[in-house]
């Protein structure tokens, strides 16, 4: 069991890892600018959505119930709102005023694109959050697969590495845009993919022979449920905030699209009951 620990530890650390190269992606290259944070917020939001409900609610539902599966998702979107309702969120100002400030010279403008530096912050780590708690049951599936075979998980981890590369970006580049820090882009970035080999562990050490099926299901729809919530209650306001409707909404489809693929991809070379 111990080898077999290790080896899941080594391939969840492959997934989780590569969280960092989509920070590296950010933070090598040019400062970003608003409508480039506003399109890769919306490429973003479309990879989660399309996890959340063409993925994990959707395994959930097949696996435990119409029913079951959606209390779980449900669970879930109501367990972050939760959270979220605690955490203030700064006023959002339109660019448009930043914008005007700027050029007439207003002080104001300063104190406008500090609300806007803040209000991107506050979605970097409600990201960096969501991704975590997603990134945790992939863990636990990786643990999994490798106690199946290790082709299986050698599979499973690449795959997951594959979209965690944009769920990077994801977190990297709001952080980086409101504080100017490459470190603390690359740290956040870092530590939410850090969940995936800590679902690892608790699975292997806490509950290993208690850890259903059913309840692995279960926790992947819940997860569903805070992506979706933070996705439309985040990202996709800030997206068409700095994108525009009509960009972001590309931008959004354009995610989903590479997302599906990304999915469809994993379903062939998985057995059917290990797919995500």
């Amino acid at each position: 069991m111990d080898s077999q620990v290790l080896v899941a530890l080594a391939l969840s650390l492959v997934g989780g890892l590569s969280t960092s190269l989509g920070a590296l992606f950010v933070i090598l290259n040019q400062a970003p600018n608003l409508k480039m944070l506003g399109l890769l917020q919306g490429f973003a939001a479309g990879l989660m959505l399309s996890i959340s409900f063409f993925d994990l609610a959707h395994n959930a539902m097949n696996s435990i119930g119409f029913l079951k599966g959606n209390l779980w998702f449900f669970a879930g979107v109501i367990f972050f709102a939760f959270v979220a309702n605690f955490i203030p969120e700064p006023t959002l100002a339109p660019i448009s005023d930043v914008k005007s400030k700027k050029k007439n010279g207003d002080e104001g403008g300063k104190d406008i694109m500090k609300k806007h530096r803040r209000q991107v912050l506050f979605s970097g780590i409600i990201t960096a959050i969501g991704i975590s708690l997603h990134n945790f049951p992939e863990g636990m599936a990786v643990f999994l697969g490798s106690i199946k075979g290790l082709r299986v998980g050698l599979n499973l981890a690449l795959a997951i590495a594959l979209h965690n590369i944009p769920e990077g970006v994801a977190v990297a580049l709001p952080v980086y845009f409101a504080t100017q820090s490459k470190w603390q882009a690359f740290k956040l970035a870092t530590l939410s993919g850090l969940a995936e080999p800590l679902g690892v562990i608790i699975v292997a050490y806490l509950f290993p022979s208690s850890l259903s099926p059913e309840i692995l299901e279960g926790l992947l729809g819940s997860v569903g449920g805070v992506m979706a919530f933070l996705t439309l209650h985040e990202m996709l306001p800030l997206a068409f905030d700095y994108a525009g409707q009509k960009q972001a909404v590309k931008a959004v489809f354009f995610g989903m699209a590479f997302m599906s693929a990304s999915l469809y991809f994993l379903s062939i070379s998985l057995p059917e009951d290990m797919s995500l």
